[in-house]
């Protein structure tokens, strides 16, 4: 068995249908109309709303899924400054630890030479 798909309507078929109806003047017209199109009569109720209220975005097909957020355009530069300021807090710390190991070697070394009487 064929899986049941959900029809969907261009921007231009629903004009398009929107103005048939329009143009029907004699009773029953709309009611043929909508059968020969194998629609119900809340798609053109529905689609009328959308046209009335300016939603084209209505008229189109809609895309499905999370609504993206809009994007700051100052995050990116946060982002990189942080990487940035990450990367110096690292070196400064290296530099740091390599300071106080000369400091220990200076302080050996002066010991061991005031011990030996300067000689080498």
């Amino acid at each position: 068995m064929a899986k049941a798909t959900r029809r969907r309507f261009s921007a231009e078929y629903k004009l398009k249908v929107l103005r048939a109806a329009e143009a029907c003047t004699q009773p029953g017209a709309i009611g043929a109309l909508l059968r020969r199109e194998g629609l119900y009569s809340s798609n053109v109720t529905t689609w009328r709303a959308q046209r009335r209220t300016g939603e084209l975005g209505g008229l189109a097909p809609k895309r499905r899924g999370p609504v993206p957020t809009a994007q700051n355009p100052l995050a990116a530069k946060v982002v990189a400054l942080e990487r940035e300021m990450t990367r110096y807090k690292a070196r400064a710390e290296r530099a740091e630890a390599l300071v106080d190991l000369q400091k220990k070697v200076a302080e050996f070394l002066g010991s061991e030479l005031q011990r030996n009487g300067g000689k080498g």
